[in-house]
């Protein structure tokens, strides 16, 4: 290639010094005729050129050369690094058919062993009830004997008896053998799902290596989205024993406040606080509350400012907290609970000079759809109401506004029940104590009655129980 740049380059200046030449040698001799040969140093230069040219080309060919044979040879490495991946495939391919072949047979061996058990499981059961049948004539006829040598001493043993005692032995080898073969059934059937399971993980290897190779040649597929599931949900309990509320608890025979599973209808599990409390039943305008010999369920509990209530809708949904101190349960499985019956909410309060005062309501919550609107009529209490009666109270949050509703400034610090007219009461407020000389802040825990008096709180409790709606006389 140089060979041929330095010709291309010399060429030029031999044809204009040529050129040059003539030019002068006409200008010097015009009469004279023009020589028809060249110089012989011109041609010794341009054959000079042509040479190193020619072997200029002659490497650049031997080069090329080379350099496709190397083509060549990656060529045939690639080809056949090609067909042994092939093969390899053809293998796996093979070995998951009878990867599955196998899975196949052992599903019939399963379903075959599950049929089996099934039906020990029956002859089982119909065997016990036949050995407690016999068992109670047993108990009949042994106490009628007791009661005969009791009298007559020196009878034998009936041999109807002794016969019958040697059936009921004989019933509960027989009884035994089927435990026996049913527990070897039950090992085989978990032996049969771990080789199942591990078939499976072998399956879906063969499938990620598939998906691999399939990749090279297709166009890459979008990754799977997996759901996020929500901190504050709880897991789905098994069990059908799950009491639906503290009440179901306190009738068991738990008299002792603490912390339980419940699972109201329709719901999942979840752990609550039973408040248990002792007294009298009260009667107040056609209701029979409950509230004494039995246990209430704790819905709200603060005591001492260690957690924070301006939270987020989301978690005033599903609660906050912890159980054993300060905690908000949350609305949606307050309404879970009381959407099964009806219930009353009682609300009891303790101000700074430890006097203790409370008030219950009968009431109705709404659900998510309407904001879980709270709808209040006051039943008793040594507290003047806060609360408006027969209106609807929609619940807010700093991120979450009630449509139709004033944006009370005290949502700001806690989410509350709200209406049209903003009051200085909000036990989910800033808890602020007590200043020396100091006006108290707007915002914070404050039951502010209708009447105007204001009570600084200390704790609150707000609590819930199934009332009896049948009328008193």
């Amino acid at each position: 290639m140089h060979t041929i740049k330095l010709f291309l380059f010399i060429v030029p200046l031999v044809i204009s010094s040529k050129i040059d030449q003539d030019y002068s040698s006409y200008d010097s001799m015009s009469p004279e005729p023009k020589s028809r040969f060249a110089m012989l140093d011109d041609v010794k230069i341009l054959a000079n050129g042509l040479l190193q040219l020619g072997h200029g080309l002659k490497d650049f060919v031997h080069k090329t050369k080379g350099q496709i044979n190397d083509i060549f040879q990656k060529l045939n490495i690639f080809d056949q690094s090609f067909y042994d991946l092939s093969l390899q495939t053809n293998e796996i391919k093979e070995e998951e058919k009878e990867l599955r072949r196998t899975t196949s047979k052992l599903q019939v061996k399963n379903e075959e062993v599950k049929n089996m058990s099934l039906e020990l499981t029956s002859k089982l059961e119909s065997l016990l009830e036949e050995k407690n049948l016999l068992q109670q004539k047993v108990k009949y006829l042994e106490k009628q004997l007791t009661n005969l040598t009791k009298n007559q001493p020196e009878i034998q043993e009936h041999p109807e008896i002794t016969s019958l005692k040697n059936f009921v032995e004989q019933q509960d080898n027989s009884i035994k053998d089927l435990l026996q073969t049913v527990e070897e059934q039950y090992r085989q059937l978990n032996q049969q799902h771990s080789q199942i399971k591990e078939i499976e993980k072998q399956l879906r290897r063969t499938g990620v290596q598939e998906s691999t190779e399939n990749s090279l040649s297709s166009k890459p597929r979008a990754p799977r989205t997996t759901p996020f599931l929500h901190l504050n949900e709880t897991k789905i309990v098994e069990h059908d024993d799950i009491p639906a509320n503290c009440t179901t608890i306190y009738n068991r025979g738990e008299h002792t406040s603490g912390i339980y599973s419940i699972r109201p209808s329709n719901s999942q599990a979840f752990n609550v606080y039973c408040d248990v409390k002792s007294g009298k039943a009260s009667l107040k305008r056609k209701w029979t509350i409950i509230s004494s010999g039995s246990s209430w369920t704790v819905i709200q509990h603060r005591i001492d400012g260690s957690q924070n209530f301006n939270e987020t809708w989301e978690n005033y949904r599903y609660g906050f907290g912890r159980l054993d101190g300060e905690f908000w349960l949350g609305l949606e499985k307050i309404y879970s609970i009381v959407k099964q019956s009806n219930y009353v909410l009682r609300i009891e309060l303790e101000d700074w000079k430890d006097n203790k005062h409370y008030i219950e309501y009968s009431f109705h919550l709404g659900d998510h759809e309407t904001n879980y609107t709270l709808h209040l009529v006051e039943i008793t209490g040594n507290v003047p109401n806060a609360f408006p009666e027969h209106k609807d109270l929609a619940f807010s949050t700093w991120d979450h506004k009630a449509k139709g509703h004033v944006n009370c400034p005290e949502s700001y610090s806690g989410g509350w029940w709200c209406h049209d007219v903003c009051r200085e009461n909000n036990l989910n407020g800033k808890y602020n104590k007590p200043r020396a000389k100091t006006k108290p802040e707007r915002r914070g825990i404050y039951w502010k009655s209708q009447n105007g008096r204001l009570y600084s709180i200390k704790s609150t409790k707000m609590l819930i129980h199934p009332t009896d709606s049948e009328s008193s006389e």
